[in-house]
């Protein structure tokens, strides 16, 4: 069967460099790089076209003379506070049949607003740590709050990227410190109660679930030094990568149900087994860390997935190409 064409479609304004992970998987897989795009042309106002093609979708940014009909399409690294801007882009995908696993714009953005991720698992009986969500609160409000959770918490933004604008709070004072600083940016937060997902030897720590469809593909636990720093790679923490086996089965089923309770295909869920086991966060497009460990363990059955999907949808003939090099 041909080759699908392949466009790797992300922000490079991203720090994370998932784009790089995912261009080596393809290129593992197929023999060839992907078409990459920036997805700021397709965003609202960008300059990218889409036209209908045959029952199918072309892409064009002239300035970039780029013109092709993809069959697959790999929509990542987009920074949440960007996401919103490709709902548009991201229902022509859907309705001109390309084979993506971005999803839709519901579930992007509800694993991406953390309010509706917590109304979410809600809903559906995820288990999370109580929380509370505020929005411009008088200090008043917000200390009924913290009281209400035991005066030990996490203070985070509804909308935020790797551990970003993140607070551990566990006194009036730096109560008010984070309620102004979070009026100062215009910003909705939340208030959860700490998991006290703390290690015997003092290590903050947390486990990363990759879950492509129903399966744990890969998972790391994260460790922080820094008691009261989140978790994230980014902020100092150390992952240990853990093969899915050996993985406790409560959490790679709360990583599964978390998953689905967002409509994703594809995450990096974020969950500790403190109390019982509890979920964090649901990641979108969780980032890559350790080169060829999570090439192998998390892009290329990513990428693997969309080819599957492509040659279960019938495959196709190649497509017309043109792209500067």
């Amino acid at each position: 069967m041909s080759r699908p064409n392949i466009a790797l479609i992300a922000d490079p304004s991203s720090p994370e460099g998932c784009r790089e992970y995912l261009a080596e998987a393809v290129e593992l897989l197929t023999g060839a790089p992907p078409v990459r795009v920036d997805s700021r042309h397709f965003a609202t106002g960008g300059s990218g076209r889409c036209a209908p093609d045959g029952g199918r979708l072309r892409l064009q940014v002239p300035e970039e003379r780029l013109d092709f009909v993809p069959d697959v399409v790999l929509l990542y690294e987009i920074p949440p506070h960007r996401r919103r801007d490709l709902a548009a882009f991201q229902e022509l995908l859907e309705s001109h049949d390309v084979v993506t696993l971005a999803a839709g714009p519901e579930a992007w953005r509800t694993a991406t607003e953390k309010n509706l991720t917590v109304a979410r698992f809600e809903r559906d009986g995820v288990a999370q740590m109580e929380t509370v969500v505020l929005s411009d609160p008088a200090l008043a409000e917000a200390a009924e709050a913290f009281e209400r959770l035991g005066g030990d918490t996490w203070a985070r933004p509804v909308v935020g990227t790797g551990g970003d604008d993140t607070f551990h709070v566990t006194t009036p004072g730096q109560l008010a410190e984070a309620t102004a600083y979070y009026a100062g940016h215009g910003t909705d937060w939340m208030l959860s109660r700490d998991a006290g997902n703390v290690t015997p030897d003092g290590l903050r720590h947390q486990f990363r679930v990759f879950v492509l469809g129903e399966q744990v593909v890969h998972a790391r636990e994260h460790l922080q030094p820094e008691p009261d720093t989140p978790c994230n790679t980014c902020r100092g923490a150390t992952p240990v990568h853990i093969d899915p086996a050996d993985l406790p089965p409560r959490l790679a089923e709360l990583a599964v149900a978390a998953t689905a309770s967002v409509g994703l295909p594809f995450a990096g869920v974020d969950l500790a087994p403190e109390n019982g086991g509890v979920v964090f966060e649901v990641n979108v497009q969780p980032a890559f860390v350790d080169g060829a460990v999570e090439v192998a363990k998390v892009a290329v059955p990513y990428v693997q997935a969309h080819l599957d999907a492509f040659d279960l949808a019938g495959g196709g003939s190649p497509r017309g190409l043109t792209a500067s090099a």
